[in-house]
Parts: C-alpha cells; structure tokens; sequence
C-alpha cells in the first residue's frame, strides 16, 4: 500500500478511535453519522451514506449513492450498500451490532424531519447530541491535516500572485472576481466551501471594490458585499473598478478539502493616507495577536488586545465594520470555513496546540471601502505556523 494511503488509513481509525473514547465518557453507545464533512473526517469519503460507529466495535458504513466510489475511497473496511434508509437497523444488527439504546446525532445540521425519521427506525431508542464530541475533535488538528493546510496555503498563495496581472480598470467586480476564481481553480481549488449549518448557498469569497466592501449581509462577517441582485446578496456586483479605491479581495481557499481564508488589499495608484494608516494598523494588530498566540492563552483577551489596539489608534468605530461591527476577529478554519474556536469577546476558552485560525483584523470606512488583512496560522507549543504568505503589505499597481 501506498505510504500516503497507509497514514490516511490510519489517520482516520485514529478519529474514530477518539470519537468513540468520547461517546464512552458521554454514555452514548453508538452514533449515526450523515453530514458530509463529518463523513469525510471519519471515512474519507463524502459519498452518500449513514455512517455507524459504536461507541466499542466496528464501525460500518451504509452507501445510498454511490457506492462503488465510497468502496474505493472509505478508510474503513465495513462498507455496504442500502436502497432505502428502512434497511439501517436491520444491517447494523446484521453486522453483530445491537441496536443501542441511546444514540448520537450531528443535532446541530439535522433536518427535523429526518430525526422524527430515526425516531421512526429505532422506536426505542434515544436520541441525543453528538455534536459538541465531533466539534471538539476536529478543532485540534493532527500533523496529517496541517501538512494539507500547508499545501493549501502555498496553491492560494499562487493564486493570489495572479491578481496583480487580472485587474484593470474600468472591469465589473464580478468579471475580475471570475479571472481570480480561474487562477485559483488551476491552482487545485475544489470550486466550493463547506459552511457549517448553511441554509443558503456560500460561495467561496469575493472581490469587492470602494464602498462595495462596506455592504453588509446575512452572512456573519464584517461585509457581503452586495450581489448580483437580491435572490443573492453576497459578493462582487456589476460594479467597474475605479482607481484609486481600494480591492478587498476576500477568499477561502480549498485544496485537498481544507480551508485557509486570505485577504489582501490591492490598489490601481494610491487611495486615501487615512486608509493606507488604517492598513498599518491591522497589519500590527496582527502581529500583536500571533505574539500572543500560544497555548493557555483565553481567546477572549486576543480580541481584547485587538480592540484596544484600534482603540488607540483612533480607529476603533472603523473596526470590524462600522454600523455593523462584529465582535470577533479570527475563527477556525479546517474541512468547513466557520469551525471553532472562534476569537471573539468574552470567549474564556484557551488556546490549544493543533487549533486553526484565520485571524482578519478589518477597518471599514462607509463611503469609502474595507482595508485589512486575513491569514491563516496554526498554535504550535512554541507559537505560530502561517500557512498564508503572499506579501501583507497593499499591493499598488
């Protein structure tokens, strides 16, 4: 077997491993796996299927669609077919699986519809959340994963080496943003995000220009832009690149099915000094806050130090946006764009060695646009691991 196969193997009986350490200490006998990332973490494979893991045993893997494709790629040996979700209690007993009396659920992105269903299946049945024991477990990162986010980091950062060859003048945000999706398409991008709990559809970023990166939205950040139109408001619109304004350009990067999320700002000739200073300002709170970042540290006092920072400067009704000032400044990233931890307010939970952050200290200024900076690092024990590297600095062309 191939070395690389033989670590994702084991790398995926290790998840199991610990996932079934956490349903023992929790008393949950077994659990019912369906979402994809979740899939993905335990199996590798994102095919259609109901994945039971026990919480002591085999774990066995159940595939609607499709299932020649799961069979290649699952890391795990019990893998069969089903044409009807009727089949599930009757395969796990088949398999030398009791039927648990208490089961776990991914609560957090089922469809109520289909937990009546289980209720349904397994009419004796408890049903609690699984979730908090999942999230825990993919929010410290192993070596496998931070070697992929490594390489995710050097395709974007090819990615963004492009951009200054893309933008001209005078071009719709929604034609510059299509040549950077290409370029990073022929880097390796899989051409889509996973977002947690996601009840619309989210792209993978935006290129926003002048005020349009001040627009906020229904997504939980410091801007949407405004869209195409209102069936989708989010992202680059029909709006032509001036110079002299500045470019956020604001992407999450997905490559080998990890995240990092970058953002750099680029401008045609030079935009006003109260921006330009205002990008100094986040790129120090940055630095500041990777200084900062080593395990036992509280999340919370990260945010602390950023706030105070453009407090100081004078910017602080500027930060992480204006009217609509979110009050985060970093959130985890890994097989879904929004993972925890989350570096925000009040958040009294420490940092930990394996933790993935994409830390994006912004500066919104209405009638005028966005300047700042987002990068991706890992918690070491000794520090910081920055998987992003194209240049912080704004880009002048």
């Amino acid at each position: 077997m191939d070395p690389q196969e033989q670590r994702r193997r084991l790398e995926c009986a290790e998840r199991i491993g610990r996932f079934q350490d956490g349903l023992r200490k929790a008393g949950i006998e077994a659990a019912l796996i369906v979402n994809g990332a979740d899939m993905y973490y335990f199996t590798g494979t994102a095919q259609s299927a109901h994945l039971f893991i026990p919480a002591a045993g085999t774990p066995l893997l159940m595939v609607k669609r499709e299932f020649s494709r799961a069979r290649m790629d699952a890391a795990i040996e019990d893998v069969v077919p089903i044409r009807s979700f009727k089949e599930i209690p009757a395969l796990i007993t088949d398999h030398g699986h009791a039927l648990p009396a208490c089961i776990g659920l991914e609560f957090d992105v089922l469809p109520v519809s289909t937990y009546l269903y289980y209720h349904r299946l397994f009419p004796n049945t408890q049903m609690v959340d699984c979730w908090p024991i999942i999230r825990r477990l993919r929010m410290i990162k192993s070596d496998f994963e931070l070697d992929i986010l490594a390489e995710a980091g050097r395709r974007m950062d090819a990615a963004f080496s492009a951009i200054p060859g893309l933008l001209e003048e005078g071009a719709t945000e929604v034609a510059l943003a299509g040549r950077f999706e290409a370029a990073a398409r022929a880097q390796g991008h899989q051409g889509m995000v996973r977002w947690r709990g996601a009840d619309v559809g989210v792209w993978w970023g935006g290129l926003l220009t002048g005020v349009n990166a001040t627009v906020p939205g229904f997504f939980d950040g410091v801007c949407a832009g405004p869209g195409l139109d209102q069936s989708f408001g989010f992202g680059p619109s029909f709006k032509r690149l001036l110079a002299g304004e500045p470019v956020m350009v604001d992407y999450a990067g997905v490559f080998g099915g990890y995240t990092v999320d970058c953002t750099r700002i680029f401008v045609i000739g030079e935009m006003p000094s109260e921006m330009e200073r205002a990008h100094d300002v986040a790129l120090s709170i940055q630095n500041a806050i990777i200084r900062e970042c080593v395990p036992g540290v509280p999340l919370g006092r990260l945010y602390e130090l950023a706030r105070r920072m453009a407090d100081e400067a004078g910017l602080g009704r500027h930060f992480m946006g204006h009217e609509h000032q979110v009050r985060f400044v970093g959130h985890g990233v890994g097989l879904e764009l929004n993972e925890m931890p989350v570096v925000a307010e009040g958040v009294e939970s420490t940092l930990e060695a394996g933790m993935v952050l994409a830390l994006e200290p912004k500066f919104v200024f209405p009638g005028q646009g966005l300047v700042g900076i987002e990068n991706t690092v890992a918690i070491t024990g000794q520090g910081v691991r920055r998987f992003t590297n194209y240049p912080d600095a704004i880009c002048r062309l």
